[in-house]
């Protein structure tokens, strides 16, 4: 049994409206020096998975270029501003995620993620021979990552608006594997509060 292909799509795009006034992008500010977009597809790229997509929008040219030099997979989302849906549904339909027999969905705003925490969701993926759901939860409560099968891409491109995939795994009918990563799974940054609090300095 060949084990199932896994695609990351790290969703980049957002307009990170909870920043406030001052023009900064929560995705360029620094964790150890690094910018968190760069971070984030560090992570995914040492992962086990055949292939690194990103979706851009937002202030496109800026996160490219923090990701220069890597080997990663770009797609323009000219619709971001509609919410998470568009960005979703351009990841899950690139050409490079359309073969996969499941796409792991990661945004790129969670500076607590490990690759080692991603290598986990593959590795439950697998041993359920791709034909399940598995998220990330922290103590019981989903958050993020998500592994969606092969099976599953046609509802997330009927998505509209601001929502990811939860309605579509509540109602896929598939089993749900929840893996425990700890406060990683529930931490985020939408504010220049949250960066600072996760370790994290503002820049442009």
């Amino acid at each position: 049994m060949p084990k199932a292909s896994v695609a990351i799509v790290v969703l980049a795009a957002g307009k990170a409206s909870r920043m406030g006034e001052g023009g900064k992008h929560k995705l360029l500010a620094e964790f150890d020096g690094v910018p968190l977009v760069r971070r984030s597809a560090l992570i995914a790229l040492g992962a086990d998975a055949g292939s690194v997509i990103v979706v851009t929008g937002h202030r496109r040219s800026e996160i490219e270029a923090a990701l220069d030099g890597l080997d990663l997979t770009f797609i323009d989302n000219p619709d971001y501003a509609s919410g998470i849906a568009s960005s979703l549904m351009a990841g899950v339909s690139s050409k490079r995620a359309d073969g996969a027999d499941g796409i792991l969905v990661m945004l790129a705003d969670m500076p607590g993620l490990s690759t080692a925490h991603l290598d986990a969701l593959i590795f439950a993926f697998r041993n359920a021979g791709g034909e399940a759901v598995v998220r990330a939860v922290s103590r019981g409560k989903p958050g993020n990552p998500v592994i969606l099968p092969r099976s599953l891409h046609r509802a997330v491109l009927r998505l509209e608006g601001d929502v990811g995939a939860r309605d579509v795994i509540a109602t896929s009918g598939l089993p749900v594997l929840d893996i425990d990563v700890g406060d990683a799974a529930c931490l985020d940054v939408d504010t220049p509060d949250d960066i600072v609090a996760a370790g994290g300095a503002m820049k442009n």
